[in-house]
C-alpha cells in the first residue's frame, strides 16, 4: 500500500476544518450536523472521522488553529525593527487573517468574525472549549506582550508601561472590531487604522484664546 505523505494528510485536515468552519459560521454549532460537515467538505464519513471524532473536536481544532495563526502574525511583527505601531499592526493583522482564512458566507461576508461570535457563545456551554480558548488566549496575549516590549525597546513607549495591560487593550480593539464586522458590518481595516491614528494623535486640551 502506498504511503500517504504528511503534506496530503495536512491538506485533508485543512479541507475538513475549512468545511466545518463554514458550516458553523453559517448555521451555528448546534444547527450543524456532522452530515452537514461531510457535505461541505465533500468527503466520506470515514475520511472525516479519521481525523476528528465529532463536532466538539472539530470546534476545538478550529479555535486552536485560528489562535495559532494569530500568534504567528504577532510574533513576526515583534521581530520587525522598528515594530509597526498599533494603527498599522492591528488593521494589518486583521487583513492577514482575511488572507489566511478567506472563506466567505453565501452573501460574500467574511466568515471569521461570525465564527468568532459563535465560539464565544459556545464557551459558556462547554468547559472543554473554554479551556482550549483560554490556553490559546494566554498564548496570544503573551505574543501581544512581546510586541509591546518591542515598542519599549524601540523607544516608542515608556519603559514603565504595563505590557500586559497594553496587550489586553490591543486585543480588545481587535475583538471589538471583529464583533462589529460580524454584527453590524461596514467596518474595514482602513476605518480601524484611521480611527486608531486619530486616537494616537490626541494631545493636551488647548484653551480657547
Amino acid at each position: 500500500m502506498a504511503r500517504v505523505s504528511q503534506e496530503h494528510l495536512d491538506a485533508r485536515r485543512r479541507q475538513i476544518l475549512d468545511g466545518a468552519a463554514s458550516c458553523f459560521a453559517r448555521n451555528g454549532f448546534h444547527a450543524t450536523s456532522m452530515q452537514d460537515v461531510l457535505k461541505e467538505a465533500d468527503l466520506s464519513a470515514g475520511a472525516v472521522y479519521r481525523y476528528f471524532r465529532g463536532k466538539d473536536e472539530l470546534i476545538a481544532a478550529i479555535v486552536a488553529d485560528v489562535l495559532d495563526t494569530v500568534r504567528g502574525i504577532l510574533e513576526q511583527a515583534a521581530r520587525e525593527s522598528p515594530p509597526p505601531t498599533p494603527d498599522v499592526l492591528i488593521p494589518r493583522s486583521l487583513a492577514r487573517m482575511r488572507e489566511e482564512r478567506p472563506a466567505a458566507l453565501d452573501g460574500g461576508e467574511w466568515m471569521f468574525p461570525r465564527l468568532m461570535i459563535q465560539v464565544w457563545t459556545e464557551t459558556t456551554r462547554s468547559p472543554e472549549l473554554a479551556a482550549v480558548l483560554g490556553e490559546g488566549y494566554d498564548d496570544v496575549r503573551r505574543a501581544w506582550g512581546r510586541v509591546v516590549e518591542s515598542y519599549q525597546d524601540a523607544g516608542l513607549m515608556s519603559a514603565d508601561a504595563d505590557t500586559d495591560a497594553v496587550a489586553r487593550a490591543m486585543i480588545a480593539l481587535v475583538q471589538g472590531s471583529a464583533a462589529q464586522m460580524a454584527l453590524f458590518g461596514g467596518v474595514s481595516e482602513r476605518t480601524l487604522g484611521e480611527g486608531l491614528r486619530a486616537l494616537m494623535a490626541m494631545g493636551p486640551a488647548r484653551a480657547d484664546i
